[in-house]
């Protein structure tokens, strides 16, 4: 059994803080005085550097303090919430997360630069302070502050808090941090040595503190454990007592239970691991948020990796005994592979569905990015979101990033006008992107939409002749005009500038979505703006496919493609020789012989059969010799040697254990496409 480092999950859910922040901060740009924002800002904040200082992140406890602060100000009206301030804020927290991924390294006088942006921001030109470093809790009494209230604060927290990650003495220190602090600590709950379980937590405080903070400041210390605790706080009239808290400490307690806590508690607050509570007793007002916290299990993307890998080898082997079964005439052995397969169907929607993440946690991402682009380039911009909810497989997410990246950057560089511009041209001045996401079929249609000024198609054309990807005066298509921006160096930008000018990064975005086995779909309209559709598969890993059969080969055609099937006659065949068109509902579609275009050697079939495939508005047929039947797809990535192999997307192994190649839908539709400008040019 292998235990789950405390570093590593620390990180994750430092990761899920700065989402959090990073969130509210880009919220509050809209709306400077939404008070609930602010207060989650700060609690993101304080969470953080509090779960820092107990992993041993001592440089990130110290630097997000000065943030927290910062943030604590504004919560108590102290100081407005501006825009400088959330973009200086927004930039330390990238110098958090390298705290947190790269504790180790030399950062440099990078921390002391943000701190200076961050205090200009919120002080004007006052000189900022030295970073805040974190001190042990020592059993002293510290130097009383100007008090104007004394306040007793009893508290206990629950046996398992120290397991699940809260730290007493954190808790402790925050309290000193408010002024003059006496400390008693209660051992009465805490059993004999030989019960004793050294990762519960049996002690309670007794804490007078002198401080000239309100009752919130107290309360502040306790926000995120105060659900679960027991806290008495009340004002006490005389505040003359002096005790030191190391006195207290050790008159109230035998030696063997001081002995006792003094190894518990160190040990547990420099390594927590985090592990499920162990429930010795039934407190029914956490059960409810007990049981909703363990509705979610987090678990390792690698290990769901694993599991698909297993799930599409035992569809493979289900395939294989239908196979079997079919050829048998024991009925014992057919029941048996019908239940097999049933399950095994299930099972795969069931992976399928745990390897699906709302788009909404890619589009996201784009909130900071627009938030930097629009203060670095001087343009007003709005980003707008449609279909978040809308669900796709992980590994598709993880790789549709970066193409997102640079189709933004390329729209707020090449589209956007700036403010000026919009006006004199009529539009408002805030220029629009909007990112949407929705489901066709087997496909999810992520759509990159701007209002800018459109493509320039004279600039276009220009660019393309002088670098030699067309010849001068040569006829094309719209569409195949507007491909040209997704050639290798090509550029229309005037100047080379941070966003683009150097012609790398639309290339890699068309290389990107073709590995997907998807498309792109371009529109433009000047000064209207320009709208880049990207047409991803659902999943990567295990499709409904289509098994046909040309001459000896089997094919397996994606099913989500799949139109209609038509019987092609050997006269209807030879009709269309020379034109290959087929008449479907008053409209004609041209259709490729697959035969022919494998040059498989063998003569067809007597009845042929036409299966008509789509992407979007798009169609063509595909003549095979044989529809086989529908086929469970498992996708396995083809060999290097045959990367540059564009009929194929990839293989996958039938279950009489040969290999059938699983053609690229979107390459035979445009092949299809190019053969009737063809036919229709020589017409």
């Amino acid at each position: 059994m292998s235990m789950t480092d405390p570093i590593a999950v620390f990180r994750m859910e430092a990761a899920e803080l700065f989402e959090q922040i990073e969130s509210g901060l880009l919220d509050l740009t809209h709306r400077l005085d939404d008070k609930d924002q602010i207060d989650a800002v700060f609690r993101g904040l304080h969470t953080l550097k509090g779960s820092g200082a107990m992993f041993g992140f001592d440089a990130l406890a110290a630097f997000t303090h000065h943030c927290e602060t910062a943030f604590d100000r504004v919560r108590k009206g102290e100081k407005p919430a501006t825009s400088e301030l959330i973009a200086a804020v927004l930039a330390a927290q990238d110098h958090m997360r390298a705290l947190v991924d790269r504790p180790t390294d030399d950062h440099g006088n990078i921390g002391d630069i943000l701190l200076s942006q961050l205090q200009r921001a919120v002080e004007g030109d006052a000189p900022v302070t030295a970073p805040a470093q974190t001190v042990p809790m020592e059993p002293v009494v510290k130097a009383a502050k100007s008090a104007t209230n004394t306040w007793r604060i009893r508290f206990s927290l629950p046996v398992n808090s120290m397991v699940n990650g809260t730290n007493p003495l954190g808790l402790l220190d925050e309290l000193r941090d408010l002024g003059e602090c006496r400390i008693a600590v209660n051992t009465s709950a805490v059993p004999s040595l030989d019960v004793l379980v050294p990762t519960d937590l049996h002690l309670s405080w007794d804490v007078t503190v002198t401080t000239d903070q309100p009752r919130s400041a107290i309360d502040d210390v306790f926000i995120f454990v105060l659900d679960d605790m027991q806290l008495d706080v009340e004002t006490l009239a005389d505040s003359s007592g002096t005790a030191s808290a190391e006195q207290t400490f050790q008159a109230e307690q035998p030696a063997p239970v001081a002995q006792a806590v003094a190894a518990i508690i160190p040990a547990v607050s420099a390594a927590p691991v985090p592990a499920p509570a162990v429930e010795r007793e039934a407190p029914s007002a956490n059960d409810a948020r007990q049981a909703k916290a363990a509705e979610n299990v987090r678990v390792p993307a690698e290990r769901l990796d694993e599991l698909m890998d297993r799930v599409g080898e035992l569809v493979i082997a289900q395939s294989r005994l239908r196979q079997l079964a079919g050829s048998s005439m024991d009925l014992q052995l057919r029941s048996v592979s019908e239940e097999i397969e049933r399950l095994s169907g299930e099972l795969r929607d069931t992976m399928m569905v745990l390897r699906m993440v709302p788009v909404g946690s890619l589009f996201g991402r784009f909130r900071r990015l627009v938030h930097d682009l629009a203060r670095e380039t001087g343009k007003v911009i709005e980003l707008v979101t449609e279909g978040e909810t809308t669900e796709v497989d992980k590994t598709v997410i993880e790789r549709l990033a970066d193409p997102l990246v640079h189709l933004v950057r390329n729209s707020i560089d090449h589209g956007l006008e700036t403010p000026e511009e919009r006006r004199a041209a009529g539009k408002d001045e805030a220029g629009k992107i909007m990112l949407s996401a929705r489901q066709a079929g087997g496909e999810v249609i992520i759509t990159i939409k701007d209002d800018g000024r459109g493509i320039d198609r004279e600039r276009v054309r220009a660019k393309a002749e002088s670098s030699g990807l067309i010849q001068p005066g040569a006829v094309l298509a719209d569409q195949d005009l507007l491909q040209l921006i997704f050639a290798p160096g090509f550029s229309t930008a005037a100047q080379v500038t941070n966003l683009s000018g150097r012609g790398v990064g639309m290339d890699v975005v068309k290389k990107t979505v073709e590995t997907l086995r998807g498309a792109i779909d371009i529109t433009s309209l000047a000064g209207q703006g320009s709208d880049v559709s990207l047409r991803i598969p659902l999943t990567l890993a295990i499709i409904d496919g289509l098994l046909v059969r040309v001459g000896t080969g089997r094919y397996v055609i994606p099913l989500s493609a799949v139109e209609e099937c038509l019987e092609l006659s050997l006269e209807e065949d030879l009709r269309s020789r020379g034109r290959s068109f087929i008449s479907l509902r008053d409209s004609l579609v041209p259709f490729l012989r697959l035969r022919d275009l494998f040059r498989t050697g063998t003569k067809p079939d007597p009845h042929q059969k036409v299966v008509v495939i789509s992407t979007g508005t798009e169609r063509v047929g595909m003549v095979v010799d044989q529809i086989i039947g529908d086929h469970q797809t498992v996708i396995k990535s083809m060999s290097k040697l045959h990367h540059d192999v564009a009929t194929f997307s990839g293989a996958t192994i039938l279950g009489d254990g040969s290999v059938a190649l699983i053609l690229d839908v979107a390459h035979l539709v445009a092949a299809g496409q190019q053969q009737e400008a063809q036919v229709r040019a020589a017409g």
